[in-house]
């Protein structure tokens, strides 16, 4: 009689144990995609004007209205466009940056409120 017990007693804890541990699989998780960013013009360590144009390609996943540029830290005005597979991003240097390296830094969201970030150094002409 007490070994029914005990076997009944390890029963119960092998499918108590067996649920939380399914409880904290990775499968029942979203996956998070980042946003990517390609096609940067003007190219990596090019020499630009200030008031120059920039632009680059959003991956498809990107929500366009999060995309954020900032000019070696200062805020710049995007015109964001749907392009074939992601969207096409482009706005311009501020002219007060002049004779410097400045990263072009984006960032944006994906779906699943993902973070993703980029960006490109450029040399600014006198």
């Amino acid at each position: 009689m007490k070994q029914r017990y005990n076997f009944l007693w390890i029963l119960v804890l092998m499918i108590v144990t067996s649920t939380s541990w399914a409880y904290g699989s990775s499968s029942s998780s979203k996956s998070c995609t980042k946003p990517k960013f390609a096609d940067f013009t003007p190219t990596e360590n090019t020499e630009v004007a200030a008031g120059s144009d920039f632009s680059f390609l959003a991956s498809a996943n990107t929500l366009p209205n999060t995309i954020k540029v900032t000019v070696k830290g200062l805020p710049t005005n995007l015109k964001v466009t749907a392009n074939k597979g992601g969207f096409q991003a482009s706005g311009t240097i501020p002219m007060s940056l002049k004779g410097v390296y400045a990263r072009i830094a984006i960032t944006a969201e994906g779906q699943n409120k993902c973070k993703g970030d980029d960006g490109w150094l450029v040399k600014i002409a006198d």
